[in-house]
């Protein structure tokens, strides 16, 4: 896994590339939750989505990390 990459010239470290998309899919995650009223059921809506959040990051780290050699 590259520890960082270019963009326009730019380094952006991996992980906050992976920070950003996981951040992003807790989101959509997130909305669908609403959506279907599972929120209504979660004791603290602040702690399960930050390890929605952390769960998400591992995958893709995870995936990331299968996928580059």
């Amino acid at each position: 896994m590259p520890g960082e990459f270019t963009v326009y010239g730019v380094f952006v470290p991996t992980l906050l590339a992976l920070m950003t998309l996981a951040y992003l899919l807790k989101g959509g995650v997130r909305f669908v939750l609403q959506r279907l009223g599972a929120y209504h059921h979660i004791w603290h809506p602040s702690l399960f989505n930050f390890a929605l959040f952390l769960i998400l990051l591992d995958g893709l780290y995870r995936l990331l990390h299968w996928i580059s050699p």
